[in-house]
């Protein structure tokens, strides 16, 4: 007999584009596991922001996820469909990825590095076509880089890097994109271009994504530019707040989660939006208590 809590669950897992239920990984040689027990829902049309200091697992859960590690247990669910049966080509037409840093071992123009985001399109001895050249031109535009189409990519800053990253991600034409800390070599306008460009992918296109962050001021800026947005907190090698940036981005959460001392604080910002942000006062305790 299926209960109306198991019902509920189904209903869930059937509703999001992945499915994360007890992931446990742990790295060959290694005798203490990264990831121990992670559940994780995300939808399209959403942005889930994975949180969490620096080694609680967030770059290894998007690699398990992917395929790019094998798990030891737990299972993936992506689109329905579960994850170790999927082959990089099928995965490739479900979702697109934006790394945190890309090597640069080729000279190859930027607008070529754009143009594989299509080889999930075509066939084994196919070659790009019209409508391919079509989606990268309006990835590089969408992205603010269509100047850089004829460079080479070995010439570009990081910041820039990141930013073809993201074209490629858009001309792959996905329904989910995952992001491992994409905005990490950007610069203060860049970051900003970046989380704008984000935004209108959800609301104009249902795009889904997983993103990993340091910075918990984007899933305010997110929720405060109308996207549906929900955090994921991971310590310990699981997640343990799962909620909206209200819920989860707490002073008392992130005094025990990140150890800093902070303040939530709100400002109207025009034509009806409203922006809370983080305001970081300290690390764990005052400076009259060391």
């Amino acid at each position: 007999m299926v209960t109306m809590d198991a019902k509920a669950a189904q209903q869930r897992e059937q509703a999001a584009f992945v499915v994360v239920r007890d992931l446990r990984f742990t790295y060959p040689g290694a005798r203490t596991p990264v990831l121990d027990g992670v559940s994780l829902e995300a939808r399209a049309g959403s942005v889930t922001c994975l949180m969490g200091v620096n080694g609680c697992g967030k770059s290894t859960l998007i690699d398990c996820i992917l395929g790019v590690n094998h798990i030891d247990g737990g299972h993936i669910l992506i689109d329905g469909c579960d994850a170790s049966g999927l082959r990089p080509a099928q995965l490739a037409l479900k979702c697109a990825y934006v790394p945190q840093a890309h090597e640069r071992a080729f000279p190859f123009r930027v607008r070529d590095i754009v143009l594989m985001g299509r080889t999930a399109h075509q066939s084994f001895l196919g070659s790009p076509g019209d409508e391919d050249r079509e989606l990268v031109e309006a990835a590089l535009a969408e992205c603010g880089i269509a100047h850089l189409a004829d460079r080479p990519y070995t010439q570009l800053s990081g910041g820039e890097m990141q930013m073809v990253m993201l074209a490629r991600a858009l001309a792959q034409r996905t329904p989910f994109i995952f992001m491992d800390e994409p905005t990490a070599h950007l610069d203060f306008k860049n970051e900003l271009f970046f989380m704008e460009t984000v935004v209108r992918l959800v609301r104009e296109q249902g795009v889904g994504v997983l993103m990993a962050t340091h910075s918990p001021n984007q899933a305010f800026f997110f929720e405060g530019n109308g996207v549906p947005v929900l955090c994921a907190l991971m310590d310990g090698g699981r997640v343990h707040l799962h909620g909206t940036p209200s819920q989860v981005l707490t002073p008392d959460n992130l005094s025990n989660y990140y150890g800093v001392r902070a303040q939530v604080v709100g400002a109207d910002v025009g034509q009806g939006r409203h922006l809370d942000q983080i305001l970081q006062i300290s690390t764990e305790g005052d400076e009259d208590d060391r």
